[in-house]
């Protein structure tokens, strides 16, 4: 499945607390370079209180690690930007928060490369009620820093999204397995599937 909505289609972020609501499931996010902007997307929707609980916004490295418990060895060895930071970030605040489901974003929005990793590099994580279900996905994606962080939302979005219709099809089955990566390619801030 792609980000894309037709018109007949509510908003990704209504899609999500929709299949939360109706599960009796609640979410929180962590992000970075995305700096509110998931949560925004979720809170624009009316009635988001029901699934939606809160964020932490955690620029800086030392709140991945201090606030949402992000491994401070795997900081130093990886940095910021890496698909296992996204993962405890999402284990963090959804442990934080009490949540269902955790999220997280962490990349470079630019305008330059951080810690080696050039503009675009995104990882979005999604940690699910299942036992030691996270995934973690790659984006390459192009564009200015709003389009690469507008990008990101919707990836972790349909991420989450994508992981909610699994669980629900599997109802109780492992689902995807713990640490599992996939990585995709965007151009003009646009996904590609």
């Amino acid at each position: 499945m792609s980000g894309n909505v037709s018109p007949d289609e509510p908003p990704l972020a209504a899609q999500v607390l929709g299949l939360l609501a109706r599960r009796g499931q609640t979410v929180a996010v962590a992000e970075s370079l995305t700096g509110g902007l998931l949560a925004a997307a979720l809170t624009g929707i009316p009635g988001a209180s029901r699934a939606f609980l809160g964020s932490v916004t955690a620029y800086a490295t030392e709140a991945k690690r201090d606030v949402l418990g992000v491994d401070g060895a795997v900081l130093a060895e990886r940095g910021p930007v890496d698909a296992e930071v996204a993962r405890q970030l999402a284990l963090g605040v959804q442990e934080l928060l009490d949540a269902d489901w955790g999220v997280a974003t962490t990349g470079v929005a630019g305008p330059e490369p951080q810690d080696g990793k050039p503009v675009g590099t995104v990882h979005v994580a999604v940690s699910g009620p299942r036992t030691g279900g996270v995934v973690a996905q790659r984006l390459n994606l192009r564009g200015d820093r709003a389009a690469i962080r507008a990008s990101s939302v919707r990836a972790a979005l349909t991420l989450l999204r994508n992981e909610l219709i699994v669980a629900r099809e599997e109802q109780g089955g492992e689902g995807t397995a713990a640490g599992q990566d996939t990585e995709q390619n965007g151009e003009d801030g646009c996904l590609q599937p």
